[in-house]
């Protein structure tokens, strides 16, 4: 045997290899799709579950069910909330001069930020904010006019 056939073969048997496997996941995957819907099926008969007995005293119990499930959710969760508030108070308490100071040095460069967009948005509108300021002056001069006569 030569080098090529040697890896023709080798090829031959890993696609075959692959194909069985393939063949086995498919196999196994509509078993468990079988094994669940027949779980489903055979684990409630609603006709005997709605209809064998009275129908309001079956709703009344799924309702019972369903609100004592509620409430007990509602007591893990408000737990919950109570924890993460006290761990967050703990928290900012540990490490409130940290935050002080980045408070502070983060207003200081917003500070400076903004003082520099006011200064540049200033220079670009100039004429139009001269021309509204004058407009304005007159406007105020005229309303004294006006009141004062």
């Amino acid at each position: 045997m030569d080098l090529a056939e040697l890896k023709r073969l080798r090829e031959e048997k890993l696609l075959e290899h692959k194909r069985k496997k393939r063949a086995y996941y498919l196999k196994s995957k509509m078993q468990k799709k079988q094994a669940r819907a027949q779980k489903v099926a055979s684990s409630i008969d609603y006709e005997v579950e709605l209809f064998g007995g009275n129908f309001a005293d079956k709703l009344k119990e799924i309702a019972k069910k369903q609100m004592l499930h509620v409430q007990s959710r509602e007591e893990i969760i408000k737990n919950k909330i109570d924890e993460y508030r006290k761990k967050k108070k703990q928290y900012y308490h540990q490490h409130k001069k940290s935050r002080l100071e980045y408070d502070k040095e983060y207003r200081d460069k917003k500070k400076e930020q903004l003082k520099q967009y006011r200064k540049e948005y200033y220079q670009k509108n100039k004429e139009k904010i001269l021309a509204q300021q004058k407009a304005n002056r007159k406007k105020k001069k005229l309303e004294k006019e006006k009141n004062g006569n």
